[in-house]
């Protein structure tokens, strides 16, 4: 069974949301997302500065089965992406939830946050799918 952490939220199309303490919202994919694309090898992530809208097209997750696009679960204005992943893609498999992030948004209206799913409910879904 895969890891839902209960402190994020997650979208339906399986990407997690984290709110840091200084109102930024950090985002990945979720340990289910990972499972299912096999062995990551490349990752596409948004441009720094460019503001996207809550279910925006954010990048691209390639692995050794599929081609998968992210979505950022909320709006604003990308403010940082994980750098490390441009060498070592693979670190969203080993670590989904950490080192494996994909990129931090200052977010236009936190209160989307709450249109997301809660752990219970994402895992929920998963097991449906599955």
């Amino acid at each position: 069974m895969s890891q839902t952490p209960s402190e994020l939220r997650y979208a339906s199309s399986h990407e997690w949301a984290r709110l840091e303490e200084d109102g930024t919202v950090t985002v990945g994919i979720s340990d289910h997302a990972q499972d299912a694309l096999g062995d990551v090898v490349f990752v596409e992530l948004p441009e720094v500065g460019i503001t996207l809208a809550a279910g925006d097209e954010a990048g691209v997750v390639e692995s050794v089965k599929a081609a998968s696009d992210i979505y950022t679960p909320v709006g604003g204005e990308v403010l940082a992406v994980n750098e490390q992943l441009e060498d070592e893609p693979e670190t969203v498999n080993a670590d989904p939830y950490t080192d494996g992030w994909m990129f931090k948004i200052q977010p236009a209206d936190a209160n989307e946050l709450d249109a997301l799913l809660s752990a219970e409910d994402y895992q929920s879904k998963c097991d449906e799918d599955d």
